[in-house]
């Protein structure tokens, strides 16, 4: 019987876009011993997959878990991270190597020369090419995220305002350029026909009770205040969801949410977009093109190089507002 371990360390998305793999590798293999290696703040995303047989996680050093990979010996490692690490721990291991195309070489000539070099192929396609040999084929069904009975937040826990129905709006991100501004998040907060509920980390706490004191009871502030997946429960409560290019984008899209995804210095042929292959239509993309030194970077910065910002600052709340009305519109 063949075992297959998937490599996936980080972060919320990239983790949650690894979800059809998963499923189609073990409907091709329904008996097979298929394992997940991530960092243990990402497990909770895969913990409940009921397509997994075990979940290995480290807090810092693949070292902390390489015993027991050692001693699974797994078949077959299925390298969905490609990078530095994952290449360490694959030359520690037995197991036959398969990997994904990461396209650096052509971001690199978008990013730095504006060729446009990156074939139309989202990042899922491109995970399910890895396992192409096995004879894999993409089922169409989009991402997966299972949550337990114990993270399903009641409707309850949010003000009365709000439980007949909300927008929820991720306005965290890794990197500052790919945040919408605040002065943009509150405007769209005044003139929403819908509450609001503010999501993100607790990096993103501060904005949003902030953000929540100029709009007044129709906006609420999550962010900080729930697990990934208590998070992930209240979007899959929302009526729709604008997000900035961030985890809970794709959480969003794991439930089949209209989605608007508002992109600053990032781009969606990187191949990110949100992911929802049958239901396409529910998904709006606001960005500004005519933006000459967009993207500035295949991640984000801290501070916009050009030190102006208008891939988002350039972007308008009313038009990001309407898009929002066609996506629920078509749901």
């Amino acid at each position: 019987m063949p075992s297959f371990l998937l490599i996936r360390f980080s972060s919320i998305g990239d983790v949650v876009l690894t979800s059809p793999v998963i499923r189609c590798l073990r409907a091709k293999f329904p008996n097979a011993q298929i394992d997940f290696l991530t960092r243990e703040p990402f497990a909770p995303l895969v913990q409940h997959n009921p397509h997994l047989n075990r979940i290995y996680t480290f807090k810092r050093d693949i070292g902390e878990v390489l015993p027991d990979l050692k001693e699974a010996n797994h078949t077959y490692l299925i390298d969905l991270h490609k990078n530095l690490r994952s290449a360490l721990l694959k030359m520690r291991l037995n197991g036959l190597v398969f990997t994904f195309h990461k396209l650096n070489f052509r971001k690199w000539l978008h990013v730095r020369l504006k060729m446009r070099a990156l074939p139309a192929v989202h990042i899922v396609d491109r995970y399910l090419d890895a396992l192409e040999t096995f004879g894999v084929k993409n089922d169409d069904q989009g991402l997966d995220l299972f949550l337990p009975r114990h993270a399903l937040v009641p409707i309850e826990a949010l003000p009365t305002s709000h439980r007949n129905g909300f927008v929820a709006c991720a306005i965290g991100a890794a990197h500052f350029t790919k945040r919408l501004p605040d002065r943009h998040w509150l405007s769209i907060g005044q003139k929403s026909p819908f509450p609001i509920v503010f999501m993100g980390g607790t990096e993103d706490k501060e904005r949003g009770d902030a953000l929540v004191q100029a709009i007044g009871a129709k906006a609420y502030n999550a962010a900080g205040m729930f697990t990934i997946l208590q998070s992930a429960s209240l979007v899959q409560q929302a009526l729709g969801v604008i997000s900035n290019d961030t985890g809970l984008m794709h959480i969003a899209a794991a439930f089949q949410k209209p989605i608007v995804s508002v992109w600053g210095n990032t781009v969606p042929a990187f191949g990110m977009w949100p992911y929802e292959p049958k239901n396409n239509h529910r998904i709006a993309i606001v960005e500004n093109t005519s933006v000459n030194c967009r993207p500035c970077t295949k991640i984000g910065y801290q501070a916009c190089p050009k030190k102006h910002f208008q891939c988002m600052e350039s972007l308008k709340p009313e038009v990001i507002l309407e898009a929002l009305m066609k996506t629920l519109e078509s749901n």
